[in-house]
Formats: structure tokens, C-alpha cells, sequence
């Protein structure tokens, strides 16, 4: 018997497998170290709303690299995040079908995802579109979890997903071809042009495949069609920067309704951003940034869409002393969203109105974090969030971070003016508390213990009584987390192993398509100019709609090989036992596969 997340499996093949790979990791993980390369701590910029290194973070923190990415070859966003512990994904089968993310056992729609900064969860449903978001534009992600609406308002009750477009260094042009299972085509282009005055860099991917059988009760298979493109350019006016950036998604989506007929609809997804910083006094900067989003899905067999659209205005001034960081700025939001289905619709206006305050306090060994938000919504009208947070260095080695956080989530329009749409809802609002050590063995080597509680009261949900959406739910989670690093030289290592419980407060149930426990390990290898890479992802079961779903192991296996100095060939095999498994109740996952993709830089 082989003990996988708390389930018990018997000799199956693939376990036999991942058995042998969990012990050569744990082998590795134990064995001494030499050569151990320097790193430098990375810088980050959502944790606090400023740039500050990783280790002075006060709340846990996951950075996923532009090497990361690259190796993984993953076709959208979500590919990556499932792999990294307390990020489970619920998906209905295969490429481009409805993905939703449970940050830490919180609602799809209590994760905030940004680019560059940017809010793109929609003002429908509440859920950023994962599926919908290519890789190829990514220069890093970065997860910052827990409550953070005091610093970017609704939604961030789970935590934060920046994404972090690619920025330019040098000129170049990059081109892409690529093939594999299930007819998948891709091509890429992307050029740069930096000459310390000015920064220009496009990106452009497309991604097509006839994909496969999704559902468990048909033999209909269902394809998806992605044309994402991000652009950028900005200029360095002596000590202030300009900065004009346009990403874009669009394409097609088959799928299956619930009567399992054919059907397909065409998406966008935009968002368009200019960003001024000022940065011309060593004590006092500003950053505005104003923004326009766009959501757009049509379905091709109706006249049913959903649209949402955007404009906001963030500004902020930071004043720096030798022991603070304070922040103060002020946020605007209009936003129209509009739907129709099943013979009804609606198309609403949104406002809010946000002013914040925070300051970061370094001094020795300590740190403190503490930030407020007041807001004023047109639905509910008047909340106040905050944060509160320190952390202390006991050594060089162990570093104790403790956090509070008080967030919300504003109804959205289709919890307002949908189905049982209710005008008078309330803002769901959560409380959590963080707590997490560190213990650093050296400057690549190190061990992470996390322990949270959230509390989320007011959940809106639909009242089979009053035949509307009431604030009627309740729910907790909790859990811990425990991780292991190393970056050495020649590979890393990371490993994460999570045990969770998200429950229904009213009724004490499990949530939803959470698992209570599950394991992820990302390796990576360098030889000579060659790297491997493997991903291993263990989950326990999960409940779903009056099943339980089995729990799963899956292997992914990667590889970039160097051809040529512009050369380089990327392999994958996903799947690579084969697991047959589901996150949603009927929709299968992705089988074994193999795809790679041939780059040439022409610089």
C-alpha cells in the first residue's frame, strides 16, 4: 500500500511510479549540498504595493519565474498555478473550458488576479478567466496570500495573483512553431527594442487544437482557438517614466451544454493601461495608473452574452524615510456590465470610490505592516478594511511572521440583476489570521511552515424561499503548509505539502471541489545547456455534486534542449502515467500527451 494525500491506492502502476520519484526527491532533499550558487533575493511589488525583497514580506509570498514558465510549456494560466500548493483547480475538461481557482479553499471569486496591476476579474461573475490567459506574454507571477482588500479592494479576500507582463533589456526577434497531441498548433512572435530612453517590446501567440472528448457522457470532442497578443512601450523622461501597455485574448471556445449539444462562443479579454511614475525627489514618488478593461463573451448559436467593461483611476504617492513607507492614494471605478440569457438581461452602471493609507516599518530585526481602506460602494455603501501585520528576524536563519487582514467581496452585477438578482445585498466580508516561520539553512536552501484561519460571513447565495440572492452563507477555512526550497547551481527544488478544510459554517459540509490535503514538487535540471524539469501534483478527494471524486496523481515531464546559440527545441509530456481524473463531476481531464514547440531567436 502507498499513502497518497491520506488515500489509500494499491499497486497501481502509476503510484508504483511516483512512489520512486517521492523517494528520490526525499533523497535529495536530505543529502548535504556543496557548491551552493548565491542568490539574490528577488524583488517584489504586490505584497505591499512597493518594490521590497521577498524575506521582508509579512505574509507568504510565491514567485513563479520566467525559467518556470518556459519549462512548463503550459498552454494557459491555470496549467501553471495547479501545481503550486493551495491552488486547486476545478475545470470542465479540456483546453479553454470554464477553469475556476480556490485560493486556499476560499470562492473562485474571493481570488484577485491582476496584469501589470491591472483588475481583470470581470463585473459578471466575478472570476478572472484563467483559461483564456497564454503563458508566452508572462515574465513572472506573483501569489501573495491572504486578505488584501486593503490594498486592492474587492475580491482579494484569498489572496493576490499579479501577473507580471515581459519587459525588455535588449533588442531581439523570437519566433515559434509548435505541435502535438490533439492537433495542437502554436506560433509565436515577439520583438524588443531598448535604448535606455525608450522600451518597445509586442508579443504575439496563437494556439489552436481540435482538443478531445470532454465529457464522460459524449464522444464529441471540443476544441479551442486563443489569439493573445501584449504590447508595450514606455519612455524615460529624465527621472519619470511613461508607460502605454495593451493586452489582448480572444478567440473560440466549444463546449457542451447540459443537454450535451455542440455549441461555441467567441470571447475577448483586454485590458489597455497607461502608467506614469514619478520618481524625481529621493524621498517622495507617485505612481498614477489609469485603466481600461474589457470582458466579452457571445454565444454563436443565440443571442446570449455577457459583457463587462472597466475604467479606473489608481494613484498613489509614496514618502520614504530611513525606517517607513507610506503610502496614500486614492482609487475611482465606473464599470458597465451587461447580460443576456434565457429571454432576460440586464445592463447596469457601478461605482466606487476608494481612499488608502499604509505604511511599511523596517527597524533592525522587526517589520510592521499596517494599511486601511475606506470605500464607498453604490450598492452597499460605506466599508472599511485593513491589515495589520509583523514580523520578526529571531536569527539570521528564522524569521516569525504574523498577519491579520479584514476583506470583502461587493456583490456583482449578476448577483444583483441576474437570476434572483437582489439590489439590496451586502458585501461579503472576510477575517483571517496568518502565521509562518522560516528557516533559511543558507541563501538557497530553505523550510516554510504556514498556519491560516479565515472566516467569511455573508455569503451571497440563492434562497429557494424568497426566490432570490440573499447574504445568508457562512464558511471557514483552515489549514497548514508546510514547504521546502533549494536553488543550487545546476537544479532546484521545491515542494510543498498542504492540509486544508473548507466547510459550509451553516450546515458543516465540505466545500466543494476542495481537497483537504494535497502535494506538489517542481524540479528542475540543468545539463551542460540542456534543462528537465518535473512536476508532481497528489491530490486527495474532493466532493462535488452529490459524488466524490477520486483523488489523482499526475507527472508532467519537460525539457529544453539547446540546438544552436538561437536554437532551442521545447519537449512536454503531459500526464505522463496516463491518470484518467476529474476536477469537475463528468469532465475529464487531459490524458497522456506530448507536445514541442521549436524557438529561434533571429537577434
Amino acid at each position: 500500500y502507498f499513502i497518497v494525500c491520506g488515500e489509500a491506492y494499491k499497486g497501481s502502476y502509476d503510484v508504483k511510479i511516483l512512489k520512486r520519484f517521492l523517494v528520490v526527491i526525499a533523497l535529495a532533499i536530505i543529502a548535504p549540498i556543496s557548491a551552493i550558487a548565491e542568490s539574490i533575493d528577488t524583488i517584489i511589488v504586490t505584497a505591499t504595493r512597493s518594490s521590497i525583497p521577498t524575506k521582508n514580506a509579512t505574509v507568504p509570498v510565491t514567485i513563479i519565474d520566467r525559467e518556470q514558465i518556459e519549462l512548463s510549456l503550459a498552454k494557459d494560466l491555470s496549467q501553471i498555478l495547479r501545481f503550486e500548493a493551495g491552488l486547486d483547480i476545478g475545470r470542465n475538461g479540456g483546453p479553454g473550458q470554464a477553469t475556476s481557482l480556490f485560493l486556499r479553499g476560499t470562492e473562485s471569486n474571493h481570488t484577485l488576479v491582476l496584469v501589470d496591476g491591472v483588475r481583470i476579474n470581470p463585473g459578471t461573475i466575478g472570476g478572472a478567466a484563467f483559461q483564456n490567459i497564454n503563458p508566452k506574454i508572462i515574465e513572472r507571477i506573483e501569489i501573495v496570500k491572504g486578505a488584501r482588500s486593503a490594498l486592492y479592494g474587492t475580491n482579494a479576500i484569498g489572496g493576490v495573483i499579479n501577473i507580471i507582463t515581459k519587459k525588455i533589456n535588449s533588442d531581439f526577434i523570437n519566433t515559434s512553431v509548435g505541435f502535438g497531441s490533439y492537433n495542437n498548433k502554436t506560433a509565436l512572435f515577439e520583438m524588443g527594442y531598448n535604448n535606455k530612453i525608450t522600451e518597445f517590446g509586442v508579443t504575439v501567440n496563437s494556439n489552436k487544437t481540435d482538443g478531445y472528448q470532454i465529457q464522460s457522457d459524449s464522444d464529441i470532442k471540443r476544441g479551442y482557438e486563443n489569439l493573445t497578443s501584449n504590447f508595450y512601450i514606455k519612455r524615460n523622461i529624465q527621472d519619470n517614466e511613461l508607460t502605454l501597455r495593451h493586452f489582448r485574448t480572444n478567440g473560440k471556445i466549444e463546449y457542451l451544454d447540459f443537454m450535451l449539444s455542440p455549441l461555441d462562443q467567441d470571447f475577448i479579454n483586454e485590458s489597455l493601461a497607461i502608467e506614469f511614475n514619478s520618481n524625481s525627489d529621493s524621498q517622495i514618488n507617485s505612481k498614477i495608473l489609469i485603466s481600461s478593461i474589457k470582458d466579452d463573451i457571445k454565444q454563436n448559436q443565440s443571442t446570449d452574452y455577457v459583457y463587462s467593461k472597466r475604467n479606473v483611476f489608481d494613484g498613489q504617492v509614496t514618502y520614504n524615510t530611513e525606517y517607513h513607507n507610506i503610502i496614500a492614494g486614492l482609487y475611482v471605478s465606473d464599470e458597465e456590465a451587461s447580460s443576456y440569457a434565457w429571454g432576460s438581461g440586464f445592463n447596469e452602471d457601478t461605482r466606487s470610490n476608494a481612499i488608502f493609507l499604509q505604511d511599511s516599518i523596517s527597524e533592525g530585526k522587526h517589520r510592521v505592516f499596517i494599511a486601511a481602506r475606506y470605500i464607498d460602494h453604490v450598492t452597499f455603501g460605506n466599508e472599511m478594511l485593513w491589515n495589520a501585520e509583523y514580523g520578526f528576524d529571531i536569527n539570521d536563519r528564522i524569521a516569525i511572521n504574523g498577519s491579520t487582514g479584514h476583506a470583502y467581496r461587493a456583490p456583482d452585477a449578476t448577483d444583483r440583476y441576474g437570476y434572483g438578482g437582489n439590489i439590496h445585498l451586502l458585501p461579503e466580508i472576510s477575517d483571517d489570521i496568518q502565521l509562518n516561520v522560516e528557516y533559511r539553512i543558507d541563501s538557497n536552501t530553505s523550510y516554510r511552515l504556514e498556519l491560516f484561519n479565515t472566516k467569511i460571513n455573508n455569503l451571497i447565495e440563492y434562497d429557494y424561499y424568497s426566490d432570490k440572492m440573499l447574504n445568508i452563507g457562512k464558511a471557514s477555512m483552515r489549514g497548514m503548509q508546510i514547504g521546502y526550497k533549494l536553488n543550487h547551481e545546476k537544479y532546484s527544488i521545491r515542494a510543498d505539502y498542504i492540509n486544508q478544510r473548507a466547510k459550509n459554517d451553516i450546515d458543516k459540509n465540505d466545500l466543494l471541489r476542495r481537497p483537504k490535503q494535497s502535494i506538489t514538487i517542481n524540479i528542475a535540471r540543468e545539463l551542460n545547456q540542456h534543462r528537465l524539469g518535473l512536476s508532481i501534483l497528489a491530490s486527495e478527494k474532493r466532493k462535488d455534486f452529490g459524488v466524490i471524486l477520486p483523488g489523482y496523481a499526475i507527472v508532467n515531464l519537460t525539457g529544453q534542449f539547446t540546438i544552436s546559440q538561437n536554437t532551442t527545441i521545447n519537449a512536454q509530456i503531459e500526464n505522463l502515467l496516463n491518470k484518467k481524473y476529474e476536477t469537475a463531476e463528468n469532465y475529464k481531464m487531459q490524458g497522456r500527451s506530448v507536445f514541442f514547440d521549436i524557438t529561434h531567436n533571429w537577434q
